[in-house]
């Protein structure tokens, strides 16, 4: 599974239609409302590179709204459980 992180900049009067409109294209899993200098945050995943490119550049970029897009893949996931049991190495009944 591939995984893109994509910043999305849109017209302020817009970003909750736009926030739902991205939310439902396919290859988008999730969409957040975001403080700071962008103003939404999707999460793309796809089973293949070329992929990629058709959900940002050819779905994402086109919804009414969209003014600019930032797009960021990841190399690796590292979850919570797996943070979780490096920092408690030899740490097992420390108080």
């Amino acid at each position: 599974m591939i995984t893109a992180i994509v910043l999305i900049d849109c017209a302020t009067d817009s970003i909750p239609e736009v926030a739902e409109t991205l939310a439902e294209l396919p290859g988008v899993s999730e969409v957040y409302s975001v403080a700071g200098n962008t103003d939404l945050i999707a999460i793309v995943r796809v089973r293949e590179f070329d992929q990629i490119a058709e959900v940002i550049a050819g779905r994402i970029s086109k919804v009414p709204g969209v003014t600019n897009t930032e797009s960021h893949i990841a190399f690796r996931a590292y979850s919570q459980h797996d943070l979780e049991q490096t920092f408690a190495i030899g740490l097992a009944g420390a108080d």
